[in-house]
């Protein structure tokens, strides 16, 4: 490897938990992310920091983004989709909803719905991913599905019923069809 490959770099720290995910097996994953990112990724199993290296910003960017999404429970697979161009990551911390231990369990409950009926429901609806993990939700998507993901799983953590989230979402989901229509 070259020297000027590595102009650029990044520092993160992702749980522990998460090393063995975004090394993979038989350090496939992190092969596979470093071929479609043209970079290099160092990880110290032990503390979780993770440092990538590279010479290209926007792969950089892309790579930092990746990595934080495998942090935050995605599978490597949905992760690799934030290289396609209009997606996003979104990471909305649980902190800003909670007052003590057992408001975050009910507010996870919420997001995550009966046998994960609501998360399921809000992806469908929004063409998104979602996880739920520690204490955040975290959203992979187009932008435009972000943004409605997004907005639906904070009426959720709010209070409002699981019911009329469900129909916001779905007359936004029309709008947006008769749209694409009109265009």
């Amino acid at each position: 490897m070259t020297s000027e490959m590595n102009e650029y770099s990044y520092e993160i720290r992702i749980p522990k938990d998460r090393v063995a995910v975004l090394i993979g097996k038989k350090g496939e994953v992190k092969k596979n992310l470093e071929e479609n990112t043209n970079t290099k990724i160092n990880i110290d199993s032990q503390e979780g920091m993770v440092l990538i290296e590279g010479s290209d910003p926007i792969f950089l960017f892309s790579l930092r983004e990746i990595i934080r999404a495998i942090s935050r429970g995605f599978n490597p697979e949905i992760a690799l989709s934030l290289l396609k161009q209009d997606y996003g990551l979104e990471i909305l911390p649980l902190k800003d909803y909670i007052k003590n231990k057992k408001t975050l369990e009910r507010l996870r409950g919420r997001v995550i719905g009966e046998g994960g009926k609501s998360r399921a429901t809000i992806e469908e609806l929004t063409g998104t991913h979602i996880s739920v993990y520690g204490k955040t939700v975290s959203i992979i998507g187009e932008f435009n599905g972000l943004y409605y993901a997004r907005k639906a799983i904070e009426q959720l953590l709010q209070g409002s019923p699981h019911s009329n989230v469900y129909k916001w979402l779905e007359a936004r989901q029309k709008e947006l069809r008769q749209k694409e229509m009109i265009e």
